[in-house]
């Protein structure tokens, strides 16, 4: 059973409001309980590489039904050839990192949530970064747990080694204060989030009103996902085909059905040469790539047009 779509973009709103308020930029994901993601939003200056580092976890803690800490652990007093084998065998477990936390419904696992990016991490010595911030009911916390960990409503528990120990090298005495790290946020302010999740949104109503389930993802122009969404009920293949259409389209400033596979193989990322992506212009400029799939890839395309012309 999997998170339905619209609890875990609550909670990737919620995560952002904090976020926010704390000071600090990255990317949230929320993966089911089957291991497909469902959904994730990277926060304006964001950085490259956290959505697939915070998808990576949440997939663990999906998955593996544990904090990811608790993997992470695992995986280090593993012999090498076993935790190869399991990387082999589970890829979207690449980054095997703390922070992922098990989403649980009536006592089962049905998601993952977890964190990272450009100033969201194991840190407290921020630069600009209110130090009563990462003050988490009088404890001393690190910005990546105290956000994810404050997001599901779990009292605070470093999940990244010795919070107390980071906070006396940072600044030399621990806190005597409850602190502002568990208060409540005002709402965030996030243009081009809010103008993917806009584009994912049309993406969404364009499906429903055709009657189908759809995956979509909305990347900027250097091919790193703004925002991932995929419909309950839709094929569990879905979002990955999103993400790589929509990274065709992104990149080469084309529709994903006229990239040449012959190019795909040269970069870091997966590209599918077939319908489904449309590059997004501001003007003459190419600034995103809209994916879709989930039906037959030529609805896809169509929705995607609808979304773009939109």
């Amino acid at each position: 059973m999997d998170i339905p779509l619209a609890d875990a973009r609550a909670l990737v709103a919620r995560a952002i409001d904090k976020a926010a308020h704390v000071g600090v930029r990255g990317a949230f994901a929320v993966v089911g309980g089957s291991g497909v993601l469902v959904s994730a939003s990277r926060m304006d200056r964001g950085g490259a590489g956290g959505m697939a580092r915070a998808r990576s976890k949440a997939w663990i803690s999906a998955t593996q039904q544990i904090p990811s800490s608790e993997h992470h652990v695992r995986m280090a007093t593993l012999p090498a050839p076993v935790a190869a084998g399991f990387v082999a065998c589970s890829p979207e477990a690449k980054f095997p990192g703390a922070g992922g936390m098990p989403i649980f419904a009536d006592g089962v696992v049905v998601g993952g949530f977890s964190a990272s990016g450009a100033t969201i991490g194991p840190f407290v010595d921020i630069p600009g970064i209110d130090r009563r911030m990462l003050i988490a009911e009088g404890k001393p916390a690190n910005s990546e747990d105290l956000i994810v960990l404050w997001t599901l409503g779990l009292p605070y528990q470093g999940q990244h080694g010795d919070d107390e120990k980071r906070w006396r090298e940072a600044f030399e005495e621990l806190p005597d204060e409850p602190g502002l790290g568990y208060g409540d946020p005002p709402p965030a302010s996030q243009p081009e989030r809010e103008w993917a999740l806009g584009l994912a949104d049309a993406a969404i109503a364009e499906a429903l009103a055709r009657e189908t389930r759809i995956a979509v993802a909305v990347l900027d122009s250097c091919g790193d996902p703004i925002q991932q969404d995929t419909m309950d009920g839709a094929p569990t293949a879905a979002p990955f085909v999103a993400e790589a259409v929509a990274a065709g389209a992104a990149t080469f400033q084309r529709s994903s059905a006229k990239v040449d596979p012959a190019l795909t193989s040269v970069l870091p990322y997966q590209v599918l040469a077939v319908p489904g992506g449309l590059p997004v212009r501001e003007g003459d400029r190419v600034v995103a790539g809209v994916g879709v799939a989930g039906p037959d890839p030529a609805i896809c395309q169509e929705i995607a047009a609808a979304v773009v012309a939109a």
